[in-house]
């Protein structure tokens, strides 16, 4: 079992032995069908259009790896996709998935990129902490059954819907949630996930959906007022969304 302060080392992947690694991860953290897969070819051709590829190793084996595109706005800002972030349940714990990200950042910022983005489900409470403050990501986009239908036994079933995080890199926000200094937000509305959705979703997918099905249409009310979620509280039994007025 990985302790909290495991020293892994992050590593860019470009070899089809690296990519054939994080297949295999891949396969292991999700259970997904072959069939829904990413492709061994897909990791090649992002590591050769400017996306990121990175792998986190400890003791000689692969225990997390991050796979990023690169993406255009239509105003043609450019910005990272980051698409696929996966860690061996025994290693979440060890700060490995905040090395991946924090890699990510500096090889953006290198290149002159402001803007990551990646989709979460807003279900795990766990993740959307992290995401949020920890990353010091924000969310102003609710997708509903983004990717459709999965085989996938972390997903249960359900419609994946998705939360679109983006992550102003160079923001002063960002910067200091980083160095671990908290900050304050108005907050105007918030929105509760139970403590309990994933046994939830093994046991009682109906109710895990009519949470799921009631949620969406507070972010999407709110969303549309111009509000976005800048923070998320825990508690013993739920995680919180905090939103209030974004510049």
């Amino acid at each position: 079992m990985a302790g909290s302060e495991t020293i892994v080392d992050i590593r860019r992947l470009s070899s089809l032995a690296e990519f054939s690694e994080a297949l295999k991860l891949q396969q292991r953290v999700w259970g997904f069908a072959d069939s829904e897969l990413l492709p061994l070819r897909f990791f090649v051709v992002a590591s050769k259009i400017g996306g990121q590829v990175f792998g986190g190793y400890h003791d000689g084996g692969m225990v997390g790896f991050c796979l990023a595109v690169p993406g255009l706005k239509p105003d043609g800002r450019p910005f990272i996709h980051s698409h696929m972030l996966g860690v061996l349940p025994e290693y979440r714990d060890a700060g490995v998935g905040r090395r991946l990200k924090l890699r990510q950042r500096t090889d953006a910022l290198a290149r002159g990129i402001d803007l990551v983005e990646w989709t979460f489900d807003p279900l795990e409470i766990k993740n959307a902490f992290f995401n949020i403050e920890r990353l010091g990501a924000i969310v102003r986009r609710y997708v509903e059954n983004e990717y459709g239908a999965t085989s996938s036994p972390l997903h249960g079933g359900l419609p994946t819907d998705r939360c679109v995080a983006e992550w102003w890199i160079g923001s002063p926000r960002v910067e200091a949630l980083i160095a671990g200094r908290k900050l304050q937000r108005p907050v105007e509305e918030r929105i509760a996930v139970p403590g309990g959705m994933e046994r939830w979703r093994r046991e009682e997918p109906a109710r895990a959906r009519e949470i799921q099905r009631a949620n969406a249409a507070r972010f999407q009310r709110y969303f549309e007022r111009g509000l976005a979620v800048s923070g998320f509280e825990r508690t013993a039994t739920e995680g919180i969304y905090l939103l209030g007025p974004w510049e």
